[in-house]
């Protein structure tokens, strides 16, 4: 398996992260350098606040569009898997961790918009430790405060984002 697996995407999913892309590249990063260039006009960079608040909002524009063209580069688009009993991802799984009972869903947060499901990444330890194993399989993790965590697969199902 490789370091880091390729994101799984519903078509609506894709088409809401490349129509997101779209809008920051086309007029979010336009209507901020033009907040930006009107402050400049204002004078004295150090003490304004107009300014300096529309360079932190740039900053951001760009890390989610580094983010979005992240996962849309490294994604693999259709339905979710048919369930047959293993974790992949887009599945939703319940799991017995450290006694208690958890569901969520693994795969990318951007699949679950408009579910109150929790997500996890396939690249997290508890991904890393599930994905490939079968429902009734018990495994463990280190987490990352150290802690050894217990895991109980007790459910595949399908995603119906």
């Amino acid at each position: 398996m490789s370091e880091t697996q390729p994101t799984w995407l519903t078509q609506a999913a894709y088409d809401r992260l490349a129509a997101e892309l779209e809008q920051l590249v086309t007029v979010a990063r336009h209507e901020i350098s033009k907040r930006i260039q009107d402050a400049r006009e204002e004078g004295d960079l150090k003490e304004n606040g107009g300014y300096h608040a529309a360079k932190e909002e740039q900053g951001k524009i760009e890390a989610r569009i580094a983010r979005i063209e992240e996962i849309l580069g490294s994604s693999v688009v259709g339905e979710a898997p048919a369930t047959h009993g293993v974790v992949e991802q887009g599945t939703v799984v319940t799991v017995e961790l450290n006694g208690s009972e958890n569901k969520f869903l693994l795969g990318s947060a951007e699949i679950a918009e408009g579910t109150d499901l929790t997500v996890y990444s396939p690249d997290s330890p508890i991904g890393k430790t599930i994905i490939g194993h079968s429902v009734g399989e018990e495994l463990s993790y280190l987490a990352p405060n150290g802690r050894q965590i217990s895991v109980k697969i007790l459910a595949v199902e399908h995603f119906n984002g």
